[in-house]
């Protein structure tokens, strides 16, 4: 009997070890979280994550998709200048980056790969929004903070950082419509890379203002990648196929789909596009000429935010399982020279970097100096 009780004991107690595996990583808990000027929740709704108190310096990834524009190359460069930064570099031992491409299980792969290594966070853009609750569940398992960013998931499970996609689209719509002063015409919808969540809810949000009544507009989509010559090309078909367009709402690659315009001769019309610093000199430039434009922002600084939060999560802080960044926004009223845009900067460059209250700031040359390439 001895020897059975021995046995059951043991029985129980690896059934608890087991049972504490499985519900490792973040408790839910009460708020506020920690430094709420710059980890703003979501909304008085959103719940709060703490995990257990890690000592650092910490071992950081980011395990990057698709690489193949000016935004995603960007974005790459700021996280490494982030991680030299006074402030941030004390509390990282190792930095990588991987970028994976378009494939799911490619980029699932590389990250099961960091947490094996006993890497502590893993920051992300997702190929997709689901598809890795398996990858959630082991990094939950070793306590790994996995802090998607920008192309967020569909889930509450993990840490994420982003801005309002669907008020991106909402806000555009409006601004074409009180610009055009109409309600219906021809307009012209240049989306981003298709599969993630950006562009299905940029997307959803500029379909809701512009379709609700009494609005009957035709509206054409084409598919610019987020990219400067795709979204070039892909305008430049639609122009030779529909021939006028009262008005355009681009996700990205807007530089070019304002020299399609000028290309074919077409007037420059009332256009909603993102934050590049090319596409804002060619506001400035042409707005007289009909080229009214606003610029909203998807930084790429929000892959510092990412970092920042990881780190406060390894700190044990208590942190918003949401965390809203706001919408950086310019238009042809109020830009700026050396303010909101950059007259003299010839490289392609997402103008919004700056973020003050959570001390995120960079300068032009201290992100170009990086390299995008994936580190050994």
């Amino acid at each position: 009997m001895k020897k059975l009780g021995l046995v059951s004991g043991l029985a129980i107690a690896g059934l608890l070890m087991s049972s504490a595996a499985v519900f490792a990583g973040p408790k839910v808990v009460s708020g506020p979280g920690a430094n709420p000027e710059c980890f703003k929740p979501w909304s008085d709704q959103t719940k709060y994550f703490q995990w257990p108190k890690k000592a650092g310096p910490y071992k950081i990834a980011l395990v990057n998709g698709f690489v193949g524009n000016t935004w995603r190359i960007q974005m790459v460069k700021t996280a490494k200048a982030f991680a030299e930064q006074p402030g941030i570099k004390e509390n990282i031992k190792e930095f990588k980056v991987v970028s994976t491409g378009t494939d799911v299980a490619a980029q699932l792969g590389a990250m099961e790969d960091f947490i094996n290594q006993g890497y502590d966070a893993i920051v992300t853009i997702a190929v997709a929004p689901d598809g890795f609750d398996r990858i959630i569940r082991l990094a939950d398992k070793n306590n790994v903070v996995v802090v998607p960013f920008d192309n967020i998931l569909d889930t509450d499970k993990v840490m994420m950082v982003n801005e309002d996609q669907k008020e991106m689209g909402r806000m555009s719509a409006k601004f074409l419509l009180k610009e055009m002063g109409k309600t219906s015409g021809d307009i012209l919808e240049v989306r981003g890379l298709p599969g993630n969540s950006v562009d299905r809810d940029r997307h959803l949000g500029f379909r809701e203002v512009m379709e609700a009544p009494p609005n009957k507009f035709n509206i054409t989509e084409v598919v610019g990648n987020w990219d400067t010559g795709t979204s070039q090309k892909v305008t430049a078909d639609a122009l030779a196929v529909h021939g006028h367009f009262d008005g355009i709402f681009s996700q990205g690659g807007d530089d070019g789909t304002v020299q399609a315009l000028i290309d074919a001769h077409h007037p420059f019309v009332p256009f909603a596009g993102e934050g590049e610093n090319e596409f804002r000199k060619q506001i400035a430039e042409h707005w007289k000429e009909g080229l009214k434009g606003m610029s909203y922002g998807q930084s790429p600084a929000l892959v510092a935010i990412s970092m920042k939060a990881a780190i406060s999560a390894l700190q044990g802080n208590v942190m918003p399982q949401m965390i809203s960044i706001p919408i950086p926004v310019a238009d042809y009223t109020n830009l700026k020279p050396g303010e909101n845009y950059w007259p003299d900067l010839k490289a392609n460059f997402f103008a919004p970097n700056q973020f003050l209250p959570c001390g995120v700031t960079f300068t032009a040359p201290e992100i170009m100096a990086q390299s995008e390439k994936n580190t050994q």
